[in-house]
């Protein structure tokens, strides 16, 4: 076992469409760990390591992150990072949920994907309209 297992730590979930997110926060010194790589690995577009790295910047605090992610795609993959490390540093000192509530960090961002309906091809695209 390693040693971070015995450590102390806070704990967030976050989700994102299909995506689930499980975070723990160690105190030391800062580096992103997802599904056992590191983030630059895991994800190899900046936009996407930008986006799970977003919470930390914003409050300025130096925190080790272990992530374990399932399901979903990328981008609801990263999102799903972010919300769970945002509510895992509200469990670690509550004088940061102003800040990250007013970047909307801790809202559950609740679109997802429309279901298909019977008689169209997708969601909402039916068949061209004939008229003769």
């Amino acid at each position: 076992m390693s040693s971070e297992s015995s450590a102390p730590y806070y704990v967030g979930v976050g989700r994102r469409k299909e995506a689930v997110a499980r975070i723990r926060l160690y105190g030391g010194e800062r580096g992103i760990i997802v599904n056992g790589k590191p983030v630059e690995d895991y994800f190899p577009r900046a936009l996407h390591q930008n986006v799970v790295q977003e919470p930390l910047d914003l409050i300025g605090a130096s925190f080790r992150v272990s992530a374990k992610v399932v399901g979903g795609g990328m981008s609801g993959q990263a999102d799903a990072i972010r919300h769970g490390v945002a509510r895992a540093l509200v469990n670690a000192d509550e004088q940061y949920r102003p800040s990250l509530r007013k970047a909307g960090m801790l809202t559950r961002d609740a679109r997802v994907k429309e279901r298909k309906k019977y008689g169209l091809k997708r969601a909402r695209k039916a068949s061209q309209y004939t008229k003769r």
